[in-house]
């Protein structure tokens, strides 16, 4: 497989600073320049619709090369490493790489509280159980986001986030689509974030390239183009958080030898573990993983992970580096590493490596005047 790190210059953080820059609130952070070329006009009207795990592959592999997203798709650009909904939604929505927000992956180490948590769930990742009475990412990796920033600059009303766990809850694709609608018809500037969980859902359970996976999109994109049949003034970007491969699951615990190495069970994503390993078996971890997996997976140690700017350049947040573990194995290859059999079993799409499939994401933009 082709093995892509992340260009920062040309990735998923970008967008919400060429957002901010076009409401006047320049961070003096990198912007997307083919954005920017579109924000040089005025529009009413400013959205940005993510579709969870539609990366340039998925595209490809389930919607018409004559299609509409297709012909209206600008640029491929990259998403953050690891590049999963966490981490890179993080970014679209503070403007900042994972090394600068501290939202590395599905389940990350806090070492305020030395647990594994399960972030958007708030629970530790071993038990299940509240991880504390508050919540442990914005209480240590809070952040002000862009439709804050945009609301603070230019009063309620102006943002506005759209998506299944946020109000007013829409729970079908329809419903947003037809939320957006509404808001663009109503007066005055504004920018607006949309949020869907498909077609990542289905793939986790089905696999990438399945017949549900290809109606899914058909109907997602037959919506758009009906809505921006109806839209005046405004300038509509789809895009994704990143891509998907179809993958051979394993589970840790079958692998005792690496187990015992281990401080603690793997945290951020089954396709980037964050490893913290015992002092004096450290020889052993190493041996016995790339005995293991080193086809499969590439090792780094802490140091190569900070020189490598791995998470992104930037300022690092406080926590980063205590977030860290001694190793990260990243997988460069179709598999991935479960903690337990059960979650091996149940997954076939996946993503967090550093394959092409899984870093590429669209740009897709349709201007309506």
């Amino acid at each position: 497989m082709n093995i892509k790190f992340p260009n920062y210059d040309k990735c998923i953080t970008n967008i919400p600073n060429s957002i901010l820059k076009y409401f006047g609130i320049d961070e003096g952070r990198k912007t997307s320049a083919i954005l920017d070329s579109y924000l040089e006009k005025e529009y009413d009207n400013i959205v940005i619709l993510l579709l969870d795990g539609m990366g340039k592959c998925i595209m490809d592999g389930n919607l018409d090369k004559n299609g509409f997203f297709h012909n209206h798709l600008k640029e491929i650009y990259n998403s953050t490493f690891p590049p999963t909904t966490v981490a890179a939604t993080t970014s679209m929505l503070s403007g900042m790489n994972p090394c600068e927000h501290g939202w590395l992956g599905w389940d990350c180490y806090y070492p305020q509280i030395n647990k594994n948590v399960t972030v958007f769930l708030n629970t530790e990742m071993e038990t299940g159980k509240p991880a504390a009475e508050y919540n442990v990412a914005y209480e240590y990796c809070g952040y002000e986001n862009v439709i804050q920033k945009v609301n603070r600059m230019y009063g309620e009303g102006t943002a506005y986030f759209i998506a299944p766990f946020a109000e007013p809850y829409p729970q079908s694709f329809e419903d947003v689509v037809k939320n957006i609608a509404y808001l663009c018809n109503q007066s005055g500037k504004k920018f607006i974030y949309s949020y869907w969980p498909e077609p990542d859902s289905t793939m986790h359970k089905k696999g990438c390239y399945v017949d549900d996976v290809k109606v899914i999109l058909r109907n997602f994109e037959s919506q758009v183009e009906k809505i921006c049949d109806d839209l005046k003034n405004t300038l509509f970007v789809i895009t994704a958080d990143h891509g998907h491969l179809d993958s051979e699951c394993v589970a840790i615990v079958d692998y005792p030898k690496i187990l015992e190495c281990l401080v603690r069970m793997p945290s951020i994503e089954p396709r980037a573990l964050n490893l913290f390993v015992k002092s004096e078996e450290k020889e052993q971890f190493v041996e016995e993983f790339q005995k293991e997996f080193g086809k499969k997976f590439r090792l780094f140690s802490k140091q190569e992970v900070i020189e490598n700017q791995l998470f992104g350049p930037g300022t690092e947040h406080v926590s980063f580096r205590d977030m860290l573990g001694d190793y990260l194995a990243v997988a460069i290859d179709n598999l991935s590493i479960f903690a337990t059999r059960e979650e091996a079993e149940s997954y076939i799409g996946v993503h967090a490596g550093l394959t092409q499939d899984e870093m590429e994401i669209p740009l897709i933009v349709i201007e309506m005047c």
